[in-house]
């Protein structure tokens, strides 16, 4: 497929000076004349200007500029690196038809292997993202982090702020899990944490995430697809977006969640949303991001390919409870140490599930009480 049709060459001024040896900006494959080989490409940046979400035009400059900027002067990592720069996707007449053409490019990346990093946009995006794995003829696994829930009702509010409900909506239905990190409960209607938890999907205020982020290792590791809402962020860290937020998450704890992300052998695509770079005076923000990202390829080529359960690289632990024949089995690499936890299905009809877990899940077992990680996936197996 021709992807270069959906998208406008990069300006060669910006990265006169970035070109730096040993700087990704020297091993990124970017798009100014020639479009680059994203089919052989390990991960493929594309920069989005959409904006209609928050009741914005399109923006001239994409988002993608300043953190472009940052990111390509940040210096590689030891291992190979095998990136490209597809540019900036042209909007479509309508915002459907940006999330359509979204929707294609993510999928046709995937479907080659090859990791979309989006720079958007309104969050309302993830909602193309998504789209793109409906043609995997299997369920799906989503983590948002976000200091709000986006799932209004109200037809009136801005698209950036109802995309989870079209994707809980949308048909056909391939949503396995949603996993919720850095939500701040002021913000947040009652009513909407009330129906995650009929969903059984898991959710992490952002204090959570300040106590223990360890524990949100496996939550992301679930994942096939993550978006990152910047204003998740506390405005200190990352002033580019509004209404100001002093109380989320910190960009180290961002930068983590997004090192996370990269190691994961499940996820495919990440997205990272609504940055203006109008706010961002300083392009701090910007350099917030690009750290972000950075970590993410690092995680990347630091993948263990952990995903053959019954080999001689994880070690299988058996946890009995008292006057009850079942057992809970556990998992635990020999490489990295992470734990993975087996559901059975509640119907004989469906087969067990291998999940992430942590320690703390299995020190749980022990004690002879069922980790709420497993009450919730075998909820939704059923």
């Amino acid at each position: 497929m021709n992807l270069s049709i959906f998208f406008e060459p990069l300006n060669e001024d910006i990265f006169a000076l970035l070109d730096k040896p040993r700087t990704l900006g020297a091993y990124i494959g970017r798009f100014t004349g020639k479009f680059p080989d994203w089919r052989s490409a390990d991960i493929a940046i594309l920069g989005v200007s959409e904006t209609r979400g928050r009741e914005e035009e399109p923006h001239e400059t994409a988002p993608a500029r300043a953190v472009r900027k940052k990111l390509y002067s940040l210096h590689k990592g030891a291992g190979r690196c095998h990136i490209v720069d597809l540019g900036n996707l042209r909007p479509g007449i309508t915002l459907e038809d940006t999330y359509l053409r979204i929707k294609e490019i993510v999928e046709v990346l995937i479907s080659h292997n090859t990791i979309p990093v989006i720079i958007g946009g309104s969050h309302d995006l993830e909602y193309g993202q998504y789209m793109g794995y409906e043609h995997m003829d299997r369920v799906v696994n989503m983590v948002t982090v976000d200091s709000s829930v986006d799932m209004a009702e109200d037809p009136e509010v801005p698209a950036n702020k109802k995309q989870l409900r079209q994707i809980l909506m949308h048909e056909p239905n391939y949503l396995f899990s949603l996993g919720q990190i850095g939500y701040q409960s002021y913000l947040v209607d009652p009513e909407v944490m009330a129906t995650l938890e009929k969903l059984h999907f898991e959710a992490y205020r952002v204090g959570e995430v300040h106590r223990n982020i360890q524990e949100m290792e496996p939550v992301v590791r679930m994942a096939d697809l993550l978006t990152f809402d910047i204003s998740a962020i506390r405005h200190q860290d990352a002033p580019g977006y509004e209404p100001a937020n002093p109380f989320g998450i910190t960009g180290e704890e961002a930068c983590q969640l997004c090192w996370y992300a990269g190691l994961s052998d499940n996820m495919t695509s990440m997205g990272f949303y609504e940055y203006n770079p109008a706010l961002d005076a300083h392009e701090l923000t910007a350099a917030t991001m690009a750290t972000m990202i950075w970590y993410f390829i690092e995680g990347f080529y630091h993948r263990k390919n952990e995903t053959q359960f019954n080999t001689s690289k994880f070690t299988k632990y058996a946890v009995a409870f008292n006057d009850n024949p079942d057992r809970m089995i556990f998992y635990k690499s020999r490489q990295s140490e992470k734990w993975w936890l087996e559901v059975e299905a509640l119907s004989n009809e469906k087969g067990a599930r291998i999940v992430p877990c942590s320690y703390e899940d299995y020190l749980q077992a022990i004690k002879g009480e069922v980790p709420n990680r497993w009450i919730l996936t075998q909820a939704r197996i059923g």
